[in-house]
């Protein structure tokens, strides 16, 4: 055996367990094989959606014809761009107070919603040293990843109850009350929970804003489905809202992603948020400063093309209205194709409870499939979902639902 002469230290490293799962789908020739592994949107024909109301705002682009389309923007990114994105997430819509309240956000551009997570816990990591970052266990996988590589311990709070396939509120409350230390962070999803699709009510999110608050604990919000969850922007951004208007003296971030509610998963369209208190909004320009820094050495500005196709859209009533229709026949789809699985498993009589399916929200379902079930599903029905049972709903259609159902009847069946 050949001695390998480096001075490097490295051991391999598990592949991405999504990308590995879209890749074993992409090469099996089976007729009938389903993809519910990763999360973009797919027509009723298993297509990509192109949204029309970005097709309309690339030909007004291309009619523009822009002779900085190009060009470099600032470290920033795209400052008109960055109040838009601000404006969608926050909501300020002519209050009294909006100029108060916009002068206590610090925005910056980021690579889509992983590049804002990860610039956040760069971020913090740097700057206010956190001794503990809480994730919801279960989390999005990248979260472990963002904050590993990022030097902040991690630690989890409850948030799936598996019994009864619901949101655990009391343990996650119970658990960040008596172990959460003051200055931790806590990553909370603003809507469509990743991988559960089990969120909060309105009451819970109250709980949660007063326990950060007390605590002195800092809500770090992952926004990636604002209209795609439920079809109303307003809705989807309930909660981040109600953290920034009803907490003013408790700061709070907010990692904004473009890529499922405009369709924009290649562009990496995304912005992050820092919101001071209202005491010390004369830091707001030092924060975006010390982002400027992190994003120099990193990637320098944000992507141009994919944020001036969401500046087009959302600087145009017209183009506005048509995006929000857009949303409601995603949101509509997946609602439905939830709705028809669930009849389907009970027609079928299939063991077990399946109201869950139908109290989710947003683009995955956690199935409460066991990873033997997963891998019967993978290996005799060419069914292709996580192995913690997480579905993604768009890949169901009319064609393929009653093929699905009948499949987890009988993995089901056979486990009994």
């Amino acid at each position: 055996m050949t001695k390998i002469d480096t001075r490097l230290n490295v051991a391999p490293v598990p592949p991405d367990e999504i990308f590995a799962l879209n890749g074993a789908y992409a090469v099996d020739p089976h007729p009938q094989k389903v993809s519910l592994g990763v999360g973009v949107y797919r027509t009723d024909d298993g297509k990509p959606w192109p949204l029309p109301v970005v097709e309309k705002a690339e030909q007004q682009l291309v009619k523009d014809n822009d002779l900085f389309r190009h060009e470099y923007t600032a470290i920033e990114g795209d400052v008109p761009f960055l109040g838009i994105a601000r404006d969608l997430m926050f909501g300020f819509e002519g209050k009294p107070s909006e100029e108060d309240a916009k002068a206590r956000i610090a925005s910056v551009q980021t690579v889509a919603g992983t590049g804002a997570n990860h610039l956040g816990a760069l971020f913090l990591a740097h700057h206010m040293k956190p001794t503990n970052v809480w994730l919801s266990n279960p989390s999005w996988a990248n979260h472990q990843t963002i904050w590993e590589l990022a030097g902040v311990p991690r630690k989890t709070y409850p948030y799936y109850h598996a019994a009864t396939r619901s949101f655990d509120f009391d343990g996650m409350m119970d658990t960040l009350e008596s172990d959460a230390q003051e200055g931790d962070v806590v990553l909370l999803h603003a809507c469509a929970h990743n991988p559960t699709g089990l969120d909060p009510n309105k009451e819970q999110w109250v709980a949660i804003a007063d326990l950060c608050e007390r605590k002195k604990l800092f809500p770090f919000f992952d926004s990636a489905y604002q209209g795609f969850a439920s079809g109303s922007v307003v809705e989807d951004a309930w909660a981040v809202r109600y953290f920034f208007n009803n907490k003013p003296d408790m700061e709070m971030c907010v990692a904004q992603s473009f890529s499922k509610n405009f369709g924009l998963y290649g562009q990496r369209v995304g912005a992050f948020h820092y919101c001071t208190n209202r005491a010390s909004t004369s830091i707001r320009d030092i924060v975006v400063n010390n982002l400027c820094h992190l994003i120099r050495g990193e990637f320098s500005m944000g992507p141009r093309v994919g944020c001036s196709i969401v500046k087009k859209v959302l600087t145009s009533d017209e183009l506005t209205a048509e995006w929000h229709q857009d949303l409601q026949v995603m949101s509509s789809r997946i609602k439905s194709m939830r709705q028809a699985l669930y009849n389907e498993l009970v027609r079928l009589q299939t063991p077990g409870t399946w109201e869950h399916i139908i109290q989710q929200n947003g683009m995955f379902s956690y199935t409460g499939l066991t990873p033997k079930q997963v891998y019967a599903l993978k290996d005799k029905y060419h069914i292709y979902l996580l192995k913690s049972g997480r579905a993604s709903i768009s890949g169901l259609s009319q064609k393929n639902f009653a093929y699905v159902a009948q499949a987890i009847d009988d993995v089901v069946r056979n486990e009994i």
